[in-house]
């Protein structure tokens, strides 16, 4: 009993003790040889993980977009009844955009802006800015802005080619309405694709895609902000998120620096993309394809068939062949080719590997734009072609007539020609107002959208009479 009486005691005085001791934090109880201090991030290695450091180097570049958009009125019988107009409405959103130049050019998503009448931009410093639209492409869903103001803190260009799955990142934006935030996470994959260019756009819309996927916390509001290295450059523009609720759901993916850096530069230099075209339709390659080939593994891109006289055609690329690397690196999936091949302009010339008799095989390729040529078509000959194509002449409608038809603007058919126009069935005095359901204001507005669209089309507008009609052609 004596002994038992003892044992207790000694254990229960041991735990005070403990209890003490864990509470003092000048206690040498656990290990008075270990000391505790704070981090000094300016001593930290090379490679080592600084969130802090890259968190501080890029969120004064990412920016707060907030648009403006007009959508036609909700009907209402007594309104029209009693002569009143009804004006369109305005919807306000939201999303984010990074400083790429000292002087005001920012890079964002096509779909943060796409429809705007009005874009502002806030920095972090809270002032805000009318930005104004220099360009977009809906096939990479980049666009670029411009706010008059220099010596601003852009962001610096990574190389998301080096990018490794499994490396940390952080994602910068402004979820939420929520200014600044950044959130981390590690890349989860490469060269996605998940179909979400190609769904709603128009047909002669080619979509590129090649996300970056990861899962750092990504919600509304973030489309078009930065996704960053631990050294805090751009990697990539954060663009869309996987998730049944709309809100963060574990994946997020971006448009690698590699296609948002060339598609930028494209419409800060010449007002539209100078898209390369390699002339081939591919697939992945199969397990039998390899085998077949005497692949030595299931790798490249399978060429399905040429486009005549295209860029591959032309440089000796033949159906069956395998394409193993684009200017050196490896493609082993048609969004990874397409992410390659997007880096390039017309008229550049790219090397391929190939796999071709049991043997890998180099061949020169120099690529092509969409009209088969090398040459760089800007977005100023591009709108004047396409304006000159419709057969037309442009005037404003006047007032009494906006007032009549119950319009904001438009451009409206003075004189017409030969031309698509004519050959659409549009007679004279016709008032465009919509072109894709972007609203034209007025003939310069005509002609700044014109700069953006080819293919298919489709015109909305009224005549003076009061009747609406739509006519659809290609460009």
């Amino acid at each position: 009993m004596f002994a038992i009486a003892f044992s207790g005691g000694a254990f229960a005085f041991l735990l005070s003790q403990l209890a003490v001791n864990l509470n003092n934090p000048n206690s040498n109880w656990f290990n008075s040889e270990v000391p505790v201090h704070a981090v000094n991030y300016a001593e930290l290695p090379p490679g080592t993980t600084d969130f802090v450091a890259a968190a501080e180097r890029s969120v004064n570049s990412v920016v707060h977009v907030k648009t403006e958009i007009k959508t036609a009125p909700v009907y209402d019988p007594w309104a029209d009844f009693f002569g009143h107009n009804q004006n369109p409405r305005t919807q306000m959103a939201s999303g984010s955009g990074v400083i790429i130049t000292n002087d005001g050019y920012i890079v964002t998503n096509n779909h943060v802006i796409d429809g705007a009448e009005k874009i502002q931009v806030t920095l972090n410093n809270n002032k805000t800015y009318d930005a104004t639209l220099v360009g977009k492409d809906p096939s990479t869903d980049i666009a670029v802005l411009k706010i008059d103001e220099s010596n601003l803190p852009a962001a610096q260009w990574g190389n998301s080619d080096l990018v490794r799955v499994g490396q940390w990142v952080l994602a910068v934006g402004n979820p939420f309405e929520l200014t600044s935030t950044v959130t981390a996470g590690i890349v989860s994959a490469k060269g996605r694709n998940i179909n979400l260019i190609g769904e709603g756009n128009r047909q002669d819309v080619l979509p590129v895609e090649s996300f970056i996927q990861t899962d750092a916390a990504v919600n509304p509001g973030n489309s078009g902000g930065a996704l960053v290295n631990t050294n805090g450059e751009l990697i990539g523009i954060n663009t869309a998120i996987a998730s049944k609720t709309g809100s963060y759901a574990g994946y997020s993916f971006a448009v690698p620096a590699s296609i948002a850096q060339k598609v930028a530069n494209d419409i800060i230099e010449f007002g539209n993309v100078q898209r390369g075209f390699l002339g081939v339709q591919i697939s992945n390659v199969t397990e039998e394809q390899a085998k077949q080939v005497g692949l030595p593994a299931v790798a490249g891109v399978y060429v399905n068939a040429l486009n005549d006289q295209g860029a591959a055609q032309i440089a000796g690329v033949e159906v069956g062949d395998i394409i193993l690397k684009v200017a050196g690196i490896q493609v082993n999936t048609v969004p990874e080719l397409q992410e390659q091949i997007s880096k390039y302009r017309p008229g550049n010339k790219v090397t391929l590997i190939i796999w071709r008799n049991g043997k890998e095989k180099s061949i020169e390729v120099e690529l092509k734009n969409k009209e088969g040529g090398t040459e760089i078509r800007d977005s100023e000959s591009l709108a004047a072609e396409s304006i000159a194509s419709l057969g037309a002449e442009f005037t404003a409608p006047s007032e009494s007539e906006c007032k009549a038809l119950r319009i904001q603007g438009g451009a409206k058919v003075a004189t017409m020609t030969t031309g698509k126009l004519r050959g659409a069935g549009v007679k004279n005095g016709y008032i465009i107002t919509k072109v894709d359901g972007e609203i034209v204001a007025s003939p310069e507005d005509l002609t700044e959208i014109l700069k953006q669209k080819s293919g298919g089309i489709l015109l909305e507008g009224i005549y003076p009479n009061g009747t609406r009609a739509y006519y659809g052609f290609g460009l």
